[in-house]
């Protein structure tokens, strides 16, 4: 009997079939390159020290794809890489000083756990309609949003300062970016069905 990571119910456990985990890391490793890929797309913010990125999209994509427990896997997997030096978080950082002091350090350190949540919605069936999709999404959206508020109002910053800098700059981003995710996962279970019918 193999050992599997991903749940049966999500739409990547239908693109991705893997019984062995050995592929299933593959996957994992595969997704945690498109995070680091999604972390060069980088547009300063006006009004905020955190520029802008397509991480988010990535993150909650990849939940909502790999499922919870393969979702979390490779965002910690995307932290591990980023953390021992490749230049995988934003604008090409990396190295654990960047991991554990950095102004986004509780935004990357928040990943695994959006990814994981989003990744059981999805695997309770948020992610067949658009509406519980783009559900799905904020909710992981919201993780990563108090993650990079809690760390800041610790670290950095009076609570208010960190809220009007690391939360209010990326509502309207993080929007756009939830509704082209959850777009997405909805039309993928309808090409998937097509296949499976023909």
């Amino acid at each position: 009997m193999s050992t599997t990571f991903a749940n049966t119910g999500t739409l990547g456990s239908v693109m991705f079939e893997s019984r062995t985990w050995t592929r299933q890391l593959a996957v994992a490793v595969g997704f945690s390159l498109l995070v680091a890929l999604s972390a060069q797309v980088v547009i300063p913010h006006p009004f905020s020290d955190v520029p802008m990125t397509g991480q988010t999209f990535a993150v909650l994509l990849t939940g909502a794809l790999l499922g919870a427990r393969l979702g979390a896997l490779a965002l910690t997997l995307y932290l591990v890489e980023g953390a021992l030096g490749l230049p995988f978080f934003h604008a090409g950082r990396g190295g654990i000083a960047h991991l554990l002091f950095s102004p986004t350090a509780g935004y990357l350190w928040a990943y695994p756990f959006a990814a994981f949540l989003t990744g059981v919605l999805a695997e309770r069936g948020w992610d067949k309609r658009f509406i519980t999709a783009a559900a799905a999404m904020m909710l992981g959206s919201i993780v990563i949003l108090t993650g990079g508020w809690a760390w800041r109002a610790v670290f950095l910053m009076t609570p208010a300062q960190a809220f009007m800098t690391s939360v209010v700059p990326f509502l309207a981003g993080d929007a756009i970016k939830i509704l082209a995710a959850a777009a997405l996962l909805p039309a993928g279970w309808k090409l998937v069905g097509r296949r499976q019918h023909r």
